[in-house]
């Protein structure tokens, strides 16, 4: 899913409410850097990089610890290339969001013969939810936040999104609290409080998760179906599998016409399974229904 994606969304769309959520400070003339740092692995679009007058913070999102090569690696890796690129303060800050107790999410240091770097880390789910809740480009982490009572703080967030009254601003967040906090609560829970209109509100929903479809769903949806396939698919499994394809065709294409609906809802595990590819090419619900018809 597209949980670092819709992180680094917030924080290029936001980026003085994050300089001042962690660093403190008002910023000066700050700007998101599109930087090119090339040869593995570091990858450009890995990077969130908000540069203020005299200082680069380097926000890196992780849904899980484990990545390769190893994280205080990179990390060690991306200072060493940003600091031979722009000669200037770097601050790094590692947000992980998905509460664990692997103890790789309390590790903030890369050492080796004769080097020590070290780095900042944040697990969202120790962090006080008062400082996100009160600025409304964090709502979305706010679910996220510790709390005894986490439906109480997931309908606290629902509420300050509903209050804002800018649509397209109140859309945007809306569908950023839709994808972050399913890896808290039960994606019905989520619907259930978020209003369907005001979701409809977002205009830029499709843009925000379009990397993660890309990356990560063709694969995904792939290896699931094949999995289950290979174990022997039952009419629960299609159904599943129904479930995710359209899921990811009302990401890509909105709200589907009920015809069109039961069409895929008719489709055998082999259709479904070239459908999840041939999705990303689509554009608009006429490319879906080409695609069904022929």
């Amino acid at each position: 899913m597209a949980y670092d994606n819709i992180c680094k969304y917030l924080a290029e769309e936001y980026p003085s409410e994050f300089f001042q959520w962690l660093l403190g400070e008002e910023p000066d003339d700050i700007q998101v850097l599109k930087t090119e740092l090339s040869a593995e692995p570091i990858q450009a679009d890995a990077l969130t990089l908000l540069q203020s007058t005299n200082q680069i913070l380097h926000l890196e999102f992780q849904t899980l610890p484990q990545s390769e090569p190893p994280l205080p690696f990179r990390m060690l890796d991306y200072w060493v290339r940003l600091q031979r690129k722009y000669r200037c303060p770097i601050e790094q800050v590692v947000i992980f969001l998905k509460s664990t107790t692997s103890q790789m999410v309390f590790n903030n240091e890369f050492r080796d013969t004769n080097t020590w770097h070290r780095y900042r880390v944040i697990r969202l789910w120790e962090q006080d939810p008062l400082p996100l809740l009160a600025n409304r480009a964090l709502l979305p982490l706010a679910t996220l936040a510790r709390s005894n009572r986490p439906n109480l703080l997931l309908e606290q967030v629902v509420a300050e999104v509903d209050k804002i009254e800018e649509k397209p601003l109140r859309g945007n967040l809306a569908a950023c609290v839709d994808v972050l906090a399913g890896l808290r609560f039960d994606k019905n829970l989520v619907r259930r409080l978020l209003r369907e209109e005001v979701m409809e509100e977002s205009v830029t929903y499709q843009d925000i998760i379009q990397k993660g479809v890309q990356k990560g769903i063709q694969q995904g949806i792939q290896q699931g179906l094949q999995q289950g396939l290979q174990q022997g698919l039952d009419r629960g499994k299609q159904q599943e599998a129904v479930l995710i394809v359209m899921r990811q065709l009302t990401l890509r294409l909105g709200l589907l016409e009920p015809g069109l609906q039961q069409q895929i809802e008719g489709l055998s595990i082999t259709r479904l399974e070239e459908l999840s590819e041939a999705l990303l090419d689509f554009e608009t619900a006429t490319d879906l229904a080409v695609w069904l018809d022929h």
